[in-house]
């Protein structure tokens, strides 16, 4: 049954401190933490983790939550964070818990939540921690008065905690799972097939294999698997256990049968979106700047106004790590519009860029600014404006000249004067040239050649704003361990994420504020009040508990004159 955490605020272990606690603990950030995260999570989003029925009430919502991120914010395992809460008056603090003694979870109370959390993302698509985020940073962004009409966004990849293995290795070790889940029966039709890769293990098994023999253990694998799948495939008791789903998956990508003969795909013929570890399901492989990753990329948009005091983080998305930069923005870019109406300049680096992202974008009114090029760029600057829209007419120019476009059937045609062109020093590596003057281009090229251009068109301090991003995104890399995140799969990657990105922008806001000399709560000066109060309310305790009892005696008598006069024949 949900409950929302109420509290009093005036009775706590912080009154027995002393005066100079009291103010080191006031300046504190898990003061801060308390009034700005802890007070501002919306508890009533997650009501529907819980039962209607009359039944026991759940954990404080906003302690656990604020928990989970102040895991992130100091970086700390599950068993810091629980000894934390338990002998460090900060976290005590920072959960809002009154008793010094109070335990507020039991460890597996918070693994119990975030399963709830994934199992209705799973049923409604809507993740309640992103939720949060969205919430705390909308709020952070309205108060600080931050402008969010200039956006940067960046991306980094992260490694989800799963071995690497080869292919060999992933396709026994799948196999030794497998066996340990099916029945005695069946694993006596498996034994002659298993028995050596299970006594040595895939580890032990692969590295006794010489180069020469990796082929014929490769096919020798191919023919186990499609014995097993024939037998087992029709056995409905394992269709949807993890390690048959991971069995049928490896079978599908790394084998072909043709004439009821198996043989293995060629290693050209792989691709980055096959099973990579049977610990999840849904890591990706992706190799940039020399350096592979399995796992995930985390995209961070953040604020980039300069005329913003700080910037904050509005949007994280994660996603495989085999998709593109341009597919991610192309994804997001609604959803950050919807949560910041002003958003009219973007700024990218070239990896960002593309057709569809140009269309989009020129849809929603939005600038993208990009630092690079994608792709091949022109030995030849061209320049294309368009000067009716109506009529689509494009005027393009070259270093040497510049003419109007004719509209054809599918493209724009432009004509250049080739006596011109002659006596061009550039004419040896002008394709226009080469074409005889014409330059045939899409309204796609034009958004393009814009998007190409649009850094030249904003003043210079706007143009190196981008960069700063990937400060941003370090933040999240040093959350981990050389890029490696303590946890698998892309639910608790994307639970890292977004409490990671509540933990960044709360740090951003103490430190602003920290500067500026402001606190949270003046305690040295309330203090008194709270005792007042908190006398006051022990004395209206009493009366009201010596009214209640007056209040039985008094109908206690009451009854038994209205018995003994009713036996008198009185009333």
């Amino acid at each position: 049954m949900f409950k929302p955490n109420i509290q009093s605020a005036l009775f706590s272990f912080e009154n027995e401190l002393s005066k100079k606690h009291k103010e080191l603990l006031e300046k504190s950030k898990e003061k801060w933490f308390y009034k700005l995260i802890f007070c501002n999570i919306n508890e009533n989003i997650f009501k529907p983790l819980y039962s209607d029925n009359a039944s026991r009430p759940n954990v404080p919502i906003n302690i656990m939550v604020s928990a989970l991120i102040l895991k992130e914010l100091k970086g700390i395992s599950f068993d810091e964070l629980m000894e934390s809460i338990i002998f460090d008056l900060r976290f005590k603090v920072a959960l809002g818990l009154e008793n010094i003694d109070e335990l507020p979870f039991a460890r597996a109370s918070i693994f119990n939540f975030q399963n709830r959390i994934a199992d209705y993302e799973q049923k409604t698509g809507i993740n309640l921690i992103e939720t949060i985020f969205d919430g705390l940073t909308a709020k952070q962004i309205k108060e600080l008065s931050l402008n969010t009409n200039i956006q940067r966004t960046d991306s980094t990849l992260i490694s989800s905690n799963i071995k690497r293995y080869s292919r060999l290795k992933l396709l026994i070790e799948v196999l030794i799972r497998l066996e340990r889940i099916v029945s005695d029966e069946d694993k006596a039709m498996f034994h002659n097939h298993l028995q050596l890769y299970i006594e040595k293990g895939s580890e032990k098994y692969f590295y006794k294999l010489k180069s020469k023999d990796l082929p014929h253990e490769l096919q020798k694998l191919a023919n186990v698997y499609h014995s097993i799948y024939t037998y087992i495939s029709n056995k409905e008791v394992y269709k949807g256990t993890k390690e048959y789903v991971n069995f049928e998956r490896i079978y599908t990508d790394h084998f072909i049968v043709v004439n009821q003969e198996i043989s293995p795909k060629p290693s050209t013929e792989l691709n980055s979106s096959m099973l990579q570890s049977p610990d999840d399901a849904q890591a990706t492989y992706r190799k940039k700047n020399e350096k592979e990753s399995f796992g995930y990329t985390i995209n961070a948009t953040e604020t980039a106004n300069p005329a913003n005091s700080l910037q904050l983080i509005g949007d994280i998305a994660v996603n495989p790590n085999n998709i593109d930069d341009s597919v991610i923005l192309n994804n997001q870019i609604d959803k950050i519009k919807d949560k910041t109406h002003d958003l009219n300049e973007l700024h990218t680096d070239g990896g960002y860029g593309s057709e569809e992202n140009d269309k989009k974008l020129e849809q929603l009114s939005i600038t993208q600014i990009t630092t690079a090029v994608r792709g091949r760029t022109s030995e030849i600057e061209k320049t294309i404006e368009i000067v009716d829209n109506e009529q689509f007419i494009y005027s393009v120019s070259c270093p040497c000249q510049n003419a109007l476009s004719t509209p054809t059937k599918q493209r724009h045609k432009t004509r250049f004067d080739t006596n011109i062109c002659k006596t061009c020093s550039l004419n040896a590596k002008c394709q226009i040239f080469k074409d005889n003057g014409r330059y045939y281009f899409k309204h796609e090229d034009f958004l393009q050649n814009i998007r190409n251009r649009n850094i030249l068109n904003i003043p210079l301090e706007r143009q190196k704003i981008r960069p700063n991003v990937e400060a941003s995104m370090k933040e999240f890399k040093t959350r981990t361990n050389a890029g490696k995140i303590k946890v698998r799969g892309i639910f608790k990657t994307t639970l890292f994420a977004f409490n990671v990105g509540i933990a960044i922008n709360f740090g951003r806001i103490f430190r602003y504020l920290s500067k500026l000399g402001i606190l949270p709560i003046n305690l040295t000066k309330n203090i008194a009040v709270c005792n007042i109060f908190s006398k006051l309310f022990e004395r209206i305790k009493f009366n009201i508990v010596n009214f209640a009892i007056n209040r039985i005696i008094l109908n206690y008598f009451l009854i038994i004159r209205f018995s003994a006069t009713s036996n008198s024949g009185g009333f």
